[in-house]
């Protein structure tokens, strides 16, 4: 549906709340810039810089420089320039975050491939952990460190800040007596353990001039038995296949998921992080995570090897947590997904052949045609099916509908076009959107015609108009609900952000922040919306 976008400088802001990095003027040694791993997948991770000005004064520029160890090299990245020779790899500020006031930070990221981490290190000139600044004050040890989720393989942590003199600038987690990982937030998911198996972890905080908090108490937690994820949604129902007009699960039995979309994740990666998801996983109880890339509107087109990589990443946080995750190629504007079938072919090629040994990921190949005929969308996929195919011949490819996934009939069409003419294809549903608000009986009626006849997916709806805004329609979004429930028709609510907008289910600048459970943090429609997906799932396996 066609929805409104945010203003040029809110992506900025967006951008900027990303990454993490410190960095000083140059000669000024009291500058920093502090590493940490946001999220690592064993054969890769991704890295943030924290860049400080710990001097008085502003500085106009910074460069971090450091080298990375043989077998290990950098993959996309953002908020900075970079320039490599060799090993050795420095990174200047763009011209939005170059100037910092005196104790002022600005942050980058980047993929690594491989598992090395930054050496020799500097910031400005100078070592990246400053000198000079006098500072000698620990950071204060975190607080009410707890497990906030567990499966067979993984373990996803929460603790309370530190706080600081200058400034906390992450935090260690220990797994025993090793460092797992790094992080600048207040929660961290540890994966790659063994199921039915005891670990201690503890956490310390660190702060700019490197001084650090003493560790908290060990916290003992026991991975879940089984192989997989335990008892989560992808473990239960392992491989999905369609069935007749049906989701089917590994046991050949139909199943509904339940689950949200992001939002742009060009526009609202914030709102994508370990403490987020944890509270999808935990809170919410949800089935499945929609991850939504933009081709155009700042999205794919602008850095494919960004937005490439940056989905890769949250499959993998997905699969931690045990959810299915849906790969939406979030085409919208053109309508025709014929005009971005070339990149739709390196990007899904890339995807399924790196993920394709996972059993929860499902392929959406087009968000929602519009203003094109349903034999080209036809065309289009049965050429991008293959593709994918090649690299994985059991996932499930959902197919977009004519007129913004509507089934045709806001453009006065209707099922019978898919009926008359399926794709040439197997183990594939088609895709319905709507939104309750702007989308009535009519649109209600569609869909649970064509259920009785098609596989089909919701794999975005709201409960507001088709803007994505707007007052709810809980009264029509039940009804749909309830038909979804009936007829076992899995379904995505969008979205998962803190976005002005109605539709987004946290309140505005729930993501500068590090809280994402219980009620107070959201919208009138995600309290509705999580309430609905809390429910017991019901997931057979006999």
């Amino acid at each position: 549906m066609s929805r409104l976008r945010m203003i040029a400088a809110g992506v900025s802001a967006a951008a900027l709340a990303l990454a993490g990095v410190l960095v000083a003027a140059p000669g000024a040694h009291a500058a920093t810039a502090s590493f940490a791993k946001v999220q690592d997948w064993g054969s890769g991770y991704e890295a943030r810089f924290t860049v400080r000005n710990d001097t008085s004064v502003t500085i106009n520029s910074w460069r971090v420089e450091f080298d990375l160890p043989s077998g290990s090299t950098l993959g996309s990245y953002w908020d900075a320039l970079l320039t490599s020779s060799g090993n050795r790899h420095s990174f200047t500020n763009r011209s939005w975050n170059g100037t910092l006031t005196a104790g002022a930070t600005a942050t980058f990221g980047f993929i690594v491939n491989g598992s090395g981490t930054p050496a020799n290190c500097t910031v400005n000139g100078g070592s990246c952990t400053g000198g000079g600044s006098g500072d000698t004050q620990a950071p204060t040890v975190p607080g009410n460190l707890r497990a906030t989720g567990t499966t067979s393989s993984s373990v996803s942590l929460a603790w309370n800040a530190s706080t600081d003199n200058v400034g906390v600038t992450g935090y260690d987690v220990y797994r025993g007596g090793t460092i797992a990982t790094t992080v600048t937030g207040t929660s961290a998911t540890i994966s790659g353990l063994n199921p039915s198996t005891a670990y201690a972890f503890s956490v310390r905080a660190r702060d700019a001039a490197g001084n650090t908090s003493a560790q908290t108490g060990a916290l003992n937690v026991t991975t879940a038995s089984g192989g997989g994820n335990g008892g989560t949604p992808a473990a239960v129902n392992g491989q999905l296949r369609v069935c007749g007009v049906q989701l089917c699960n590994q046991y050949n039995r139909p199943i509904q998921l339940r689950g949200m979309s992001t939002h742009g994740i060009q526009w609202y990666a914030q709102c994508v992080n370990n403490a987020s998801l944890d509270a999808l996983a935990t809170d919410w109880n949800a089935d499945v995570l929609r991850i939504s890339m933009y081709i155009q509107e700042g999205g794919y087109e602008t850095n494919p090897r960004l937005f490439t990589d940056r989905v890769h990443d949250y499959i993998e946080r997905a699969t931690a947590r045990g959810m299915y995750a849906i790969v939406d190629w979030h085409m919208l504007t053109p309508g025709d997904p014929n005009h971005n079938l070339a990149r739709a072919r390196t990007f899904f090629t890339e995807i399924a052949q790196r993920h394709k040994d996972k059993t929860n990921i499902l392929y959406e190949v087009a968000n929602e045609p519009n203003g094109v005929s349903w034999s080209s969308i036809k065309s289009y996929a049965e050429q991008i099916i293959p593709v994918i195919r090649a690299q994985d011949p059991d996932g499930v490819v959902l197919v977009g509908t004519r007129a913004w996934s509507s089934l045709g009939v806001s453009e006065s069409s209707s099922e019978t076009e898919i009926v008359n003419n399926p794709v040439n294809a197997t183990n594939i549903m088609y895709t319905f959107h709507f939104y309750a608000a702007s989308h009535g009986t009519t649109y209600l009626n569609t869909l649970s015609r064509a259920a009785d006849r098609l596989p089909i997916f919701v794999t975005e709806f709201g409960t507001q108009t088709a803007s994505g805004d707007g007052a709810n329609d809980f009264t029509r979004a039940q009804q749909y609900l309830d038909l979804m429930a009936t007829k076992k028709i899995s379904w995505v609510n969008w979205n998962f952000s803190d976005d002005f907008r109605s539709g987004a289910v946290f309140n505005t600048g729930t993501c500068n922040g590090s809280s994402y459970t219980g009620t107070a943090v959201l919208k009138p429609a995600g309290v509705w919306i999580r309430d609905r997906i809390r429910t017991p799932d019901n997931f057979p396996t006999s």
